[in-house]
């Protein structure tokens, strides 16, 4: 299939929610951190396969070869039975993170089972009254209506109002903000440890420790949305090890499965003994393919210190990125923690690049008119690192010139 062909049953048969920033590319196979399209053509994925899904590279051969076993022997049941691979996903989860899991299927159903969860622990301890979440301005959250309101972006909020009650912005890293916000009627602050899709903003030390701090008097929960920061990529497993901080809630999708849709909320004592049966649910969370994917993915995160390798090749392309920075006019900021980078340009020339860069062979992201993101998988090695570097220091010369 060519371009063409995939615009036209795009336009016939899809409703027009990604055309604008779709890719004129028809990609048919994955390896690592390389894709290849319909044309043949290769490239570097330096957005692991678009927004950090695929951490461990396309097709990681343990999580093909656990995918294979499972779909051959059980693909799916519902909740109502028993299955080894989740129990077993379940208990793995339950380890690394201290609490138990509810599994779901994306990042948005894993955030709007922490919602749930943080008011049904309020109103078992004080009653409905005690009910806001107080979240970051420029976070994301999702977008289902619940996440969305969570999402502290009107730009995603416009055309669906009135969304679910009960959600407070604050500016991020804003301590005295966030004091100010924080009160009887909060029955959760959920924040990000790094605003990912707003790019790649780190929370300071001081506001996670005082988020920490007000719910511990509050009575509230503290939820991370770690679904873009978890599972390796800034270096540590969680993004929250960073800092000396222990949330009560932890949200986590997108590397979980390995290209596979999985989510999951993990839940601490006592906020993990709120739900009872009936309070909520998935058909399809924890099935038994995307379960076995999971415990595959993990496995090779481990197995390989894929944080470990995050670090290092990440601060391998922070510093390249700074030594393009000091040559080039048009690099104003580098912000860097582990595989996630964001690259400020002094002019709004991001569109350009971005296409320039998948021209040559490289795929980058952007966020609005004058930033690049880049998130490259966990297995990238350090020749593709210089490579890709490389690819990109020629792209933003040619466009300051």
């Amino acid at each position: 299939m060519n371009i063409d062909q995939a615009r036209a049953l795009e336009r016939a048969h899809l409703l027009n929610l990604y055309s604008p920033i779709r890719m004129p590319m028809v990609m048919a196979r994955g390896e690592g951190a390389r894709l290849w399209d319909t044309e043949g053509r290769e490239y570097l994925d330096f957005v692991s396969g678009g927004r950090a899904v695929t951490g461990l590279g396309h097709c990681h051969p343990k999580v093909v070869a656990a995918i294979r076993e499972q779909a051959g022997r059980l693909l799916h049941v519902s909740n109502d039975f028993y299955t080894e691979p989740q129990l077993r996903l379940a208990e793995r989860l339950s380890r690394m993170l201290g609490g138990r899991c509810f599994l779901c299927n994306s990042g948005a159903e894993a955030n709007e089972a922490a919602i749930k969860l943080a008011r049904k622990h309020a109103f078992k301890q004080t009653g409905p009254e005690k009910f806001e979440i107080v979240t970051a301005l420029k976070s994301f959250h999702g977008r289902t209506l619940a996440a969305l309101a969570a999402t502290g972006q009107p730009k995603y909020h416009r055309g669906f109002q009135p969304l679910p009650a009960g959600f407070v912005h604050v500016p991020y890293n804003d301590v005295e903000a966030l004091r100010g916000a924080v009160g009887s009627r909060t029955c959760a602050i959920m924040l990000e440890p790094i605003l990912g899709e707003s790019g790649v903003y780190p929370a300071t030390p001081e506001y996670l420790a005082a988020a920490r701090e007000l719910c511990d008097v509050h009575g509230a929960l503290l939820v991370l949305d770690e679904i873009q920061t978890g599972l390796g990529r800034t270096g540590k497993m969680f993004a929250y090890q960073h800092y000396d901080v222990q949330p009560d809630v932890v949200t986590l999708a997108k590397a979980l499965g390995g290209g596979v849709p999985i989510g999951a909320m993990v839940a601490r004592e006592p906020a993990g003994s709120a739900f009872e049966p009936g309070d909520h649910a998935s058909t399809f969370g924890g099935s038994a393919l995307p379960a076995a994917a999971a415990l595959a993915a993990l496995e090779v995160i481990e197995e390989e210190d894929l944080a470990g390798k995050a670090a290092l090749i990440g601060e391998r392309l922070a510093q390249g990125l700074e030594a393009i920075r000091a040559k080039s006019g048009l690099v104003a900021e580098v912000r860097a923690r582990g595989l996630m980078i964001a690259v400020d340009l002094a002019e709004p020339r991001a569109a350009w690049v971005k296409e320039e860069c998948a021209a040559r062979g490289l795929l980058v992201n952007t966020v609005g008119d004058a930033m690049l993101r880049l998130l490259p998988p966990m297995v990238l090695t350090a020749e593709e690192a210089d490579r890709g570097l490389k690819l990109l220091g020629e792209v933003l010369a040619a466009a300051r010139r």
